[in-house]
């Protein structure tokens, strides 16, 4: 789907920002939704079941903005690790209640096989006010390798001890209409580029790691989630947001080269699940 909703550009043409110009987008942004209403209880209540860790505090509003996790109560040390993370963009909102509603209903299922650490809001400054950066104007899911972003090294500090152990990781994303018509053409005028109009799938895809495809495990997947929704095609170009689609509702990432959530560990199973939020 092709959208044409404008958005209104920060700072000179073809210059990418510097501190006045981020500045200006910081003062844009607005609170639209509550994490202490709509996470934080959710956390709370399953403290019951599963451990809860804060693992670090951003510098903007600390005490409104723990970031938390959450681990098995019954933590076998050998046992394999899933990891999933969810709300690394905090505007994708499934992401975030997905991972929540997985340990409120179906965790437990896999208890006895399994340990769990899960981080279900990656980034809850960017879930509040509904954007893909962090106030900072960095993207937590480019900065991974640099830890250019707070968000992000918090987390690589939170899973260094379980690195080796995970053997599975999913990162929870959507891609939305509004990536097309604000938050695509806000990174090009941040980076002085200019915007070049693309498409957004509609339905559901994964992207593997380029350097270490699982062409079973993302099939896998895709057939479960096939029978739920559905699948995003690939479009006339054979591609999806620019690229190959190496088997049905799936692309490649090179995940460590572009500093995202999904290469952080050296999970031999590891994918990014991609939502449409906003099809019929």
């Amino acid at each position: 789907m092709t959208t044409t909703d404008p958005f209104t550009p920060i700072g000179t043409a073809d210059m990418p920002w510097g501190a006045s110009e981020k500045a200006t987008w910081r003062a844009r942004q607005s609170v639209k939704r509550r994490y202490e209403e709509e996470v934080l209880p959710r956390i709370h209540v399953l403290a019951s079941r599963f451990e809860v860790l804060e693992y670090g505090r951003p510098t903007e509003n600390p005490v409104r903005y723990p970031l938390l996790a959450l681990r098995s109560r019954t933590w076998r040390d050998g046992a394999p690790v899933v990891l999933v993370t969810g709300g690394v963009h905090g505007y994708e909102t499934s992401g975030v209640h997905g991972a929540l509603y997985f340990l409120e209903t179906e965790a437990s299922a896999y208890a006895d096989r399994v340990n769990f650490l899960v981080a279900p809001c990656v980034s809850p400054w960017a879930y509040e006010t509904i954007q893909r950066w962090n106030p900072q104007a960095v993207d937590p899911n480019r900065s991974f390798g640099n830890r250019a972003a707070l968000e992000s090294a918090a987390l690589l500090d939170l899973i260094a001890p379980y690195r080796a152990a995970v053997k599975v990781h999913v990162d929870l994303h959507e891609t939305t209409d509004t990536d097309e018509s604000e938050f695509r053409p806000a990174l090009a005028a941040r980076d002085g580029k200019p915007f070049e109009p693309g498409t957004i799938p509609d339905g559901f895809y994964l992207v593997d790691d380029q350097a270490s495809p699982q062409p079973a495990f993302q099939a896998a997947i895709i057939r479960a989630v096939a029978e739920v929704t559905h699948i995003a095609p690939a479009d006339a170009e054979g591609k999806l947001i620019g690229s190959p689609m190496v088997a049905p509702g799936v692309i490649e990432y090179p995940f460590r080269t572009l500093g995202l959530c999904a290469g952080i560990t050296d999970s031999p199973f590891k994918t990014t699940t991609e939502v449409y939020p906003d099809s019929p």
